[in-house]
């Protein structure tokens, strides 16, 4: 199995060199193209108003000045030699992704570049108690789990339009409870907000972040399997159709466009 593996933290990160270890468990030929810098909550983003440079550090490890789509992207179709690859692994994230998260993950991007081009993907995300640079990931949460959630899942397969999206709990791999198979849920709070700070000249700028709060997602959901220690495995999809809405809009609109 050809392994290509990516992220949203950097080609520096501590989870990319955690996936590199988890991926070595599962074959013999992976290959590493990840952002130059951090690309965290660049989404579906690609590059257009700039070159996409390219440094190749050893033979099959590259860094590249762009975002995980553009890693991707240039992966499969320029930088790796050969076949291309049959999974693509994006991670570990330093953080969870969770609920409407998912939406602006450039880790689970990384994995639905690899869908979108016909390779299957999986997310992996390590959560923090609190997003602060002083706090330390358990990547070896992941590492200890994530080799037979793999290849558990290579075994029994998903359709070619889905990705699958991983979060280990912030806990010891012996407090962790479960896996659970569980839904993306939707927080009930509003956690991100952005802070007005004034410069040094007395310009007023803001600075993007999550205040932490708790939410109260049901059960079945990722979030409430993480923060109950399990780790949540969501099959996501890009159709972001509404159904019920779609059906009932139809009732409304239809044929000859409304005039004013």
């Amino acid at each position: 199995m050809r392994i290509l593996i990516t992220n949203d933290d950097g080609i520096h990160a501590e989870g990319l060199a955690a996936l590199e270890r988890i991926a070595a468990t599962l074959s013999d030929d992976v290959w590493v193209v990840a952002p130059e810098i951090e690309q965290s909550g660049a989404s579906r983003a690609i590059t257009l108003g700039t070159p996409l440079r390219v440094r190749r550090l050893e033979a099959k490890r590259f860094a590249v000045f762009g975002t995980p789509t553009d890693c991707v992207q240039l992966a499969i179709q320029d930088l790796i030699e050969g076949p291309a690859p049959d999974l693509v692994l994006s991670g570990v994230n330093r953080g969870q992704n969770l609920g409407e998260d998912v939406t602006v993950s450039g880790t689970v991007a990384g994995a639905m570049q690899g869908m979108a081009l016909g390779v299957p993907g999986i997310a992996l995300s390590q959560a923090l108690a609190v997003f602060h640079d002083s706090e330390q990931a358990l990547y070896h949460t992941a590492e200890t789990y994530a080799p037979g959630i793999i290849r558990q899942l290579l075994k029994a397969g998903w359709p070619n339009d889905v990705i699958i999206n991983i979060n280990f709990p912030d806990l010891e791999p012996e407090q962790v409870t479960a896996v659970e198979v569980c839904a993306q849920g939707i927080r009930d709070v509003i956690n991100g907000h952005a802070e007005r700070r004034t410069d040094l000249r007395g310009r007023d700028y803001y600075w993007m972040g999550w205040k932490g709060l708790e939410d109260n997602s049901p059960e079945g959901t990722d979030l409430y399997a993480v923060r109950h220690g399990r780790i949540s495995v969501t099959p996501l999809h890009i159709d972001l159709t509404h159904r019920p809405t779609l059906h009932a809009l139809k009732g409304v609109l239809g044929g000859a466009p409304p005039k004013v």
